[in-house]
């Protein structure tokens, strides 16, 4: 049995070592009409800059074409997604995943709407791959991941929120006064997978102790961490080691973020997804 993790590219993780098939989708970035697309190779640091620059940008999710020709050859497939609150990219991969059943009938598809982003959709592909190296049915690999979905979370700590304002992801105003007084803003997904605030912070080290007290609020004890950053490696390694001094014995991964995270998390902001506590 052939199985294959299809992802989209906002998980971070353009690329996936072992034995297990893995397959990215891109989305796109879009300045001044010029358009980017979110895949290895593409230069994170002009792409910020022209960002910044620009008059004009936005964002575009894959097609479902897109999601089919990245299913096709495979017996079974697990897709992962940025959240449906944020992003058409789940319900392209789910109309992907309809028509893959009715190429294949005898194939098998499961599509997660992570309803989060970034490091929290990486833990989860790394635990399908854990439980796919098993051997493991696929009945079985689905129960156990969306267990596992259910003590993983999503942090992101952010130096400027002007373009989720400006795309509609945030009011306006909260981004006005966040630039003007030079607050980093820390925020979590909610239930529906849209963008919930829960601290305004002025400094980065008040910012990375804050980030730590909410990991332990949310039930983290020393599991497993990916902390992807905008152009900010000394921040994510600084937070990397005050999670550390408190649990020496967590797994922390560090990683530049791709284009789509870049583009909202801006220079500087951070997406943290941990194991915690139950949801």
């Amino acid at each position: 049995m052939k199985y294959r993790i299809v992802s989209d590219s906002t998980s971070n993780l353009l690329e996936l070592p072992g034995s297990i098939e893995y397959r990215t989708v891109p989305l796109k970035i879009i300045v001044d009409g010029k358009e980017y697309i979110d895949r290895i190779g593409l230069d994170i640091a002009s792409l910020v800059e022209a960002i910044e620059k620009g008059e004009k940008t936005g964002t575009s999710c894959p097609n479902s074409e897109e999601y089919l020709q990245a299913y096709g050859g495979a017996d079974c497939v697990f897709a992962i997604t940025i959240t449906s609150g944020l992003s058409g990219s789940y319900n392209a991969a789910e109309q992907g995943a309809r028509q893959f059943r009715e190429e294949n009938p005898n194939a098998k598809i499961h599509v997660i709407d992570s309803l989060s982003t970034g490091g929290e959709m990486h833990l989860i592909i790394e635990k399908l791959k854990e439980l796919m190296e098993q051997g493991l049915p696929f009945e079985e690999i689905q129960e156990k991941v969306e267990e596992y979905r259910q003590r993983t979370h999503l942090l992101f700590s952010l130096e400027s929120v002007t373009n989720l304002a400006k795309n509609g992801r945030l009011p306006m105003a909260v981004a006005k006064i966040a630039n003007l007084l030079n607050i980093r803003f820390i925020g979590k997904p909610t239930e529906n997978g849209t963008i919930r605030p829960v601290h305004n912070v002025r400094g980065a080290k008040k910012n990375i102790s804050k980030i730590v007290e909410e990991m332990v609020n949310m039930g983290y004890e020393g599991g497993k961490v990916w902390i992807s950053h905008c152009l900010n490696p000394e921040a994510a390694s600084n937070l990397k080691a005050a999670i550390l001094s408190k649990f020496p014995a967590g797994t922390i991964g560090i990683e530049p973020m791709t284009a789509l995270c870049s583009y909202y998390a801006e220079r500087g902001g951070m997406i943290i997804g941990f194991e915690g506590g139950l949801k």
